[in-house]
């Protein structure tokens, strides 16, 4: 099978986590072209799931969001817990654990690998790790910026979200999976 190969990027912009380049490539055919690319280190997203009962068999599980404004949108937007992997060497588990407190709050027991996305493939080469958390303890929440100071956190049945998701309401990329992904395997293991 013929491959694209990567040539070389050139930096464009330069920013606290992102880069911008002009990426140079070769077609299969040896046509050179360009494409603009963001360059990230990607980011861990988490679904927290915390029940209402001791008797986890006969409770219903429940997902706790975040609300919180994104500029970029120009809304609040619903979303797992999640951030960017700005920390040099931080283990993904490390980096849930880190934005589960600071975000909404929970200190997690166990952190279980769901899957990884590309959230927007045609522009950036981010990577997106999302997990399932439980065995969750309250904390004191450590948000960082003004989104997050000002955000509310909101915890609903799972069943719900995915009805949100189903709606229009959740639309942001890593919590439709999340979401989804966390439903299908909660749901294999009561089997």
């Amino acid at each position: 099978m013929s491959r694209f190969r990567h040539v070389d990027d050139t930096e464009i912009w330069a920013g606290y986590v992102y880069r911008l380049v002009t990426g140079a490539f070769e077609s299969p055919s040896g046509d050179r072209f360009e494409r603009h690319i963001v360059r990230s280190p990607g980011a861990v997203g988490v679904v927290p799931i915390v029940y209402d009962d001791a008797d986890i068999a006969r409770s219903v599980p429940r997902v706790v969001l975040i609300a919180q404004y994104r500029a970029a949108h120009d809304e609040l937007v619903i979303e797992i817990p999640a951030g960017m992997r700005d920390v040099a060497g931080e283990p993904d588990e490390a980096n849930v654990r880190r934005e589960l407190v600071e975000e909404v709050g929970l200190q997690a027991g166990t952190v279980e690998f769901l899957t990884s996305i590309y959230p927007n493939a045609g522009m950036t080469d981010s990577v997106t790790a999302i997990f399932l958390a439980s065995e969750l303890v309250r904390v004191e929440r450590t948000p960082h910026g003004p989104e997050e100071q000002h955000a509310e956190i909101l915890e609903i049945a799972l069943s719900e979200a995915i009805e949100w998701v189903g709606s229009g309401r959740i639309v942001d990329a890593k919590s439709v999976v999340g979401l989804l992904v966390a439903e299908r395997r909660l749901n294999a293991g009561a089997r």
